[in-house]
């Protein structure tokens, strides 16, 4: 198996990882995508991919359908059901439309038939890359928010359900039992611990929680 890297060009797209039990798909593939600058790590079974440490950075996999022990199906099943993200392209020089429908629908972002056309490898590595690291922001931006809103007191969760609800500081002091101003001091530091400067912004950012318009929360 190799295991070499291009770590110089770490920013040029992160770890692409190359599983085929044929060898010489595996240095073919993995020459290709190092002469562009990507890093690559080969494995030359499923077992062996999925026993691996991966780094945390944006990455994909090129994996072959038909491998000796766990298929490439089945290792997409295993990571769907598992703690593993990341984008797959499949190859194969037995593939037919059923096997690639089942594929693209499991969530494959490409499905290439031996042999392929280099550039069509390097757009569907670059793109699933894209994806990976689009992904990765947005989960970074998630977890951001939830560490957010743990600060915020049971209060100042009540308020900011009830102003997702699109009602105003007097409806909310009412339904909460608060004064007014009170209502405004808490809507305030909770619009302040969610770094919202805009009440459309502390909204937005109440959905992305899970918090609808029907939040009784």
């Amino acid at each position: 198996m190799g295991n070499e890297s291009g770590a110089a060009n770490e920013v040029a797209g992160g770890v692409v990882y190359v599983v085929d039990d044929d060898e010489s798909m595996r240095v073919a593939v993995a020459m290709l995508l190092r002469s562009v600058g990507h890093q690559v790590q080969t494995f030359a079974s499923a077992q062996e991919f999925l026993a691996c440490e991966r780094p945390d950075t944006p990455s994909c996999l090129i994996l072959d359908v038909r491998l000796k022990g766990l298929s490439g199906l089945a290792v997409q099943e295993q990571i769907g059901a598992g703690q593993i993200s990341i984008p797959i392209v499949f190859m194969t020089a037995h593939g037919d439309i059923a096997m690639s429908v089942k594929a693209m629908k499991a969530g494959a972002t490409d499905f290439l038939a031996k042999p392929f056309r280099d550039q069509d490898m390097l757009d569907a590595v670059n793109s699933a890359l894209a994806r990976d690291a689009q992904r990765r922001v947005a989960d970074q931006s998630s977890a951001d928010l939830r560490q957010r809103y743990a600060t915020l007191t049971q209060r100042e969760r009540e308020v900011m359900a009830q102003v997702v609800r699109g009602l105003m500081n007097k409806q909310i002091a009412a339904n909460l039992g608060l004064s007014e101003i009170t209502v405004k001091i808490h809507r305030g530091q909770a619009m302040k611990k969610m770094g919202s400067r805009s009440l459309a912004d502390f909204v937005l950012k109440a959905e992305a929680l899970g918090m609808t318009s029907d939040a009784s929360q």
